[in-house]
């Protein structure tokens, strides 16, 4: 199933996706399309962390949320998903929300990337705390709610972070805990859009784009396929 990744990167940087443990914490609009993603590319270890059903509100923009799977688990619909596109992934599931009572989880497995995909800002400082002390490679999606558009979505530092809500209350925690290491998240430099509701409006192609980019990202870092000269002639 992936011989066309390999004419991209190469079947031996291919072969090794396998080996990786990607540990995630949010499985909905933003982490079901960063997990599809790197399911496809055939990484072969995952550990799913989301206590959460799938509502029909879920449908406008998250890739697991159909008819048939409103009321079930988040967590085994996706593992169910993945395995349906490789079978041969391995796939920890845990219907729980992570908080600091069992956090320690995570020492149990070897983690190649971790991704704070979730709601709770409690929950993403924990992460963000445990990856920057114990150097564990991270990255965490900001606020895709109320945005519009996905091309002023950007990987960057939460310190270069603007015009977005949730990346400021955790920018003042990175300083408050006086962290030093970059910590890279996905944010967009849009203004958010006016909303009369206390609910927070979304729409399909804001969240998974902020999925995919944090599967290419983690994609990147581990093929590091250096950059060509192209010839414009040859164009």
């Amino acid at each position: 199933m992936f011989e066309r990744l390999d004419l991209l990167i190469g079947q031996e940087k291919r072969e090794s996706l396998a080996t990786k443990t990607v540990v995630i914490v949010g499985v909905g609009g933003v982490g079901g399309y960063a997990i599809e993603a790197l399911t496809r590319c055939g990484v072969g270890n995952f550990v799913l962390i989301d206590h959460d059903i799938v509502d029909i509100t879920n449908k406008n923009r998250q890739i697991i949320a159909l008819d048939s799977t409103v009321g079930q688990k988040k967590v085994e619909v996706l593992k169910n998903r993945m395995h349906d596109i490789n079978p041969n992934c391995n796939i920890d599931t845990y219907d729980f929300f992570l908080d600091d009572s069992n956090l320690d989880l995570l020492n149990k497995y070897s983690i190649d990337f971790l991704i704070d995909a979730c709601d709770s800002v409690n929950t993403k400082k924990l992460l963000l705390s445990k990856a920057s002390k114990e150097n564990i490679p991270f990255i965490a999606s900001m606020g895709a709610a109320n945005k519009l558009d996905p091309s002023q979505l950007e990987i960057t530092d939460i310190r270069k972070t603007s015009y977005d809500p949730l990346a400021k209350i955790m920018r003042k925690y990175v300083k408050d805990q006086n962290l030093k290491n970059k910590i890279t998240v996905v944010s967009s430099k849009e203004k958010p859009q006016k909303n009369q509701s206390k609910t927070l409006a979304s729409i399909s192609f804001v969240p998974s784009s902020a999925g995919l980019l944090i599967a290419s990202h983690i994609i990147h870092s581990w093929i590091s396929t250096p950059k060509k000269n192209y010839d414009l002639s040859d164009c």
